[in-house]
């Protein structure tokens, strides 16, 4: 551990877990905002719930291209600087979307906004795991993801509700400018990185580091996981508003999107299951979060409103555990260059979002409901096969420390 690693008692530990509080709430309201309008912008503009769901597909999809490119060069230029970079540019394209005259432009500026957000995610759990000491990492990255899951459902919420009473457009600017806020904050309370090390420039760089990461035994298992669990949870979320406006729940737009207040579960998880994993181990977490995710699933089966909003906490709730567990594994595992490991296992995670995201609305046009759960339960199923194979991974000597 380097000597200037930050300490969970010391002050830069609180201005660094503010920071990326702001950030991770920056990014993911702005990313997801969209969802809740979907079923909004498929009236306005003629489409179909698969159609719709690209709004949001799309800025993943750029997200996830962007996150390789954004964790090399932040290798060169550093990393304060590309993710405040990322989340100005970021709300600066949702403010545009506010005034998007067609379904193409508006995806063209989806497509921009997720590709200035590569900027954050990846780099943000680099800087953790390299300023942070290892025995508070764990805290920190599921604070950090606590801040994109109050993100996530703030960004729901506050679209759903700004939408039903007056427009999408003014929900999607109100958004932008809180954005705007959110980046200024982020900018004036994170230290600048203390135990940062510049990688090897260029594609040659890029390529030595992706096979470095890519030969581990656990990476490409940890990078899979990102993939199924990320695509799970983003298409629950797309398809679940349709079956709830529809009979014989016909609930009101507001209250779909309110439905996002689960997500103050995840807060919660994330930082439990970083936690518990610190003093445990990843590998004896990672399988009982992705069972809880599991059973959540299953029970949304009901057409009981309590049992469906039951089942939703649960599969929150194992989410979010699942993804933090995840994300700090491969950052404690991560050998150099880090940023790119980070990049690697997102980029996974928003391919899936994007892929998973868009056949499940395929399959919601073709079975509904018993068939999107059909099909997202196949992938958890793989998902929990993966996470007990990683129990046996044997741990390898990072930093002195045990990567467990």
């Amino acid at each position: 551990m380097p000597s200037s690693a930050v300490t969970a008692a010391s002050p830069a530990f609180k201005r660094i877990n503010r920071a990326m509080l702001c950030g991770g709430f920056s990014a993911f309201a702005l990313l997801y905002c969209v969802q809740p309008l979907m079923p909004l912008l498929a009236h306005q503009f003629a489409l179909t719930p698969a159609q719709s769901s690209w709004s949001l597909s799309i800025a993943t999809l750029a997200l996830a291209v962007s996150l390789v490119i954004s964790g090399a060069l932040s290798d060169r230029i550093g990393r304060k600087k590309l993710m405040t970079f990322a989340l100005v540019g970021a709300a600066v394209f949702t403010l545009l979307t506010a005034v998007a005259q067609n379904y193409a432009q508006l995806l063209v500026l989806r497509a921009l906004l997720g590709f200035s957000l590569g900027g954050m995610p990846a780099v943000a759990m680099a800087y953790l795991s390299e300023e942070i000491e290892g025995p508070s990492l764990g805290l920190s990255m599921g604070l950090y993801i606590s801040g994109t899951a109050l993100g996530g459902m703030a960004g729901r919420v506050i679209a759903s509700f700004v939408s039903d009473h007056y427009s999408w457009r003014l929900a999607l600017g109100a958004m932008g400018a809180a954005g705007l806020y959110a980046a200024w904050e982020f900018a004036r309370s994170l230290p600048e990185s203390h135990n940062f090390r510049g990688g090897k420039p260029g594609v040659r760089g890029l390529l030595e580091g992706a096979r470095t990461h890519l030969r581990d035994d656990g990476m490409p298992w940890l990078f899979a996981l990102g993939f199924l669990v990320m695509g799970v949870f983003v298409s629950l979320y797309n398809y679940i508003g349709y079956r709830m406006l529809a009979a014989p729940f016909n609930l009101s737009q507001s209250a779909v999107g309110a439905m996002s207040v689960l997500y103050l579960i995840g807060m919660f998880s994330s930082v439990w299951a970083g936690r518990l994993a610190d003093r445990i181990g990843r590998r004896n977490v990672l399988w009982m979060v992705t069972v809880i995710m599991l059973a959540g699933l299953l029970l949304t089966l009901s057409s009981h409103l309590l049992l469906i909003l039951a089942g939703m906490s649960m599969f929150t709730f194992g989410f979010f555990g699942t993804h933090s567990v995840t994300s700090s594994w491969v950052g404690r595992r991560a050998r150099a260059p880090q940023a790119l490991a980070s990049a690697m296992y997102l980029f996974f995670y928003y391919i899936g979002s994007s892929v998973i995201g868009s056949v499940s609305g395929i399959v919601w046009s073709a079975a509904g409901w018993n068939g999107v759960v059909a099909m997202l339960a196949l992938a958890l199923g793989l998902a929990l096969a993966m996470a007990l194979r990683l129990r046996g991974l044997a741990p390898i000597e990072a930093a002195g420390l045990k990567a467990a």
